[in-house]
């Protein structure tokens, strides 16, 4: 390879393997705050669920004694991380979910990879666009829209300020994976546990002001367990699993788990609370499907190769 010729990062087997997982985990998140969100409030439940996972994380990094960053630069990167990637986004989609509806937003979350791609193209050397990987992006957003249906577009149009606001959720994603790029070589458990502390301390002033949790009632056994599974598996764990993609991968790709993030929850809802699949629902894994195929490229390049 020429000295000035910076090689493109591409999904190897095992990065395909911690998507997969990873899309598993924040899928299983829509089951957890289904549950946990009758007994306690948005931000409330927000900040429990990333304090927790933090708590966890910050146990685990002290037992295996790991060691923390002591750089003031990257400590401040995890500041603008737990902000990009936490308290921005979380606060615009839980104002444009309920406005929009589910199906909307998530049509309009499956651009994340979209804005990823494009932000990547201008501010990194190493994460430029190619025609295969924006015509899997393509494919794979036209396979969500698929799955969720055509009725999830009438949400579109009820409140042109949460649509917006939920793009804007959207973009703040794509600068995170940007940013996420500078803890390359950092033990992910350790990047996990600092981001997650950062977006705590962002979001607990929004919990105490809006919420005011000190006046509710205790919340049930099963939203406490809720949130409990929320914390651990869809939010520590997941967030270590985040980190070890963006080392292996980098910032776009690990964003492609946006797209594998509704097929994941129809099939834990098939799992766990008897959903049925529909024909909609199966079409558009199918278009994920290929278009996750078309981006990963080994594929096409075997069938270039007949």
């Amino acid at each position: 390879m020429a000295p000035n010729v910076i090689a493109q990062q591409e999904v190897d087997t095992r990065s395909w393997v911690l998507l997969i997982a990873l899309s598993l985990l924040w899928g299983a998140s829509f089951l957890f705050i289904k549950i946990a969100a009758s007994d306690i409030p948005v931000f409330s439940l927000v900040f429990l669920r990333v304090a927790l996972a933090a708590l966890v994380l910050h146990l685990f990094i002290i037992i295996t004694k790991r060691s923390y960053p002591t750089d003031w630069r990257i400590l401040r990167l995890y500041a603008l991380m737990g902000l990009l990637n936490n308290a921005i986004p979380f606060v615009l989609i839980v104002y444009a979910t309920p406005r929009i509806g589910a199906g909307a937003a998530g049509i309009l979350n499956a651009m994340t990879p979209v804005f990823t791609l494009l932000i990547a193209h201008w501010l990194t050397a190493d994460e430029k666009i190619t025609a295969r990987k924006a015509a899997g992006i393509l494919i794979g957003f036209a396979g969500v829209v698929v799955m969720i249906g055509p009725k999830a577009f009438g949400g579109l149009g009820v409140s042109v300020l949460a649509s917006i606001a939920m793009l804007g959720a959207t973009v703040s994603y794509g600068f995170s994976a940007v940013v996420a790029k500078s803890f390359r070589g950092i033990d992910p458990a350790v990047s996990s546990a600092c981001q997650l502390t950062a977006s705590s301390m962002l979001v607990l002033p929004l919990a105490l002001m809006l919420d005011q949790p000190w006046t509710l009632p205790m919340p049930g056994a099963a939203a406490i367990w809720a949130t409990i599974g929320s914390a651990i598996l869809s939010t520590a764990l997941a967030y270590i699993l985040f980190f070890q993609i963006i080392s292996r991968a980098g910032g776009t790709n690990v964003m492609l788990v946006t797209l594998l993030i509704p097929p994941s929850a129809v099939l834990l809802g098939m799992l766990f609370l008897n959903e049925v699949l529909s024909a909609g629902e199966l079409a558009g894994m199918i278009l994920i499907s290929a278009g996750l195929l078309v981006i990963d490229g080994r594929a096409v390049r075997w069938l270039r190769g007949r």
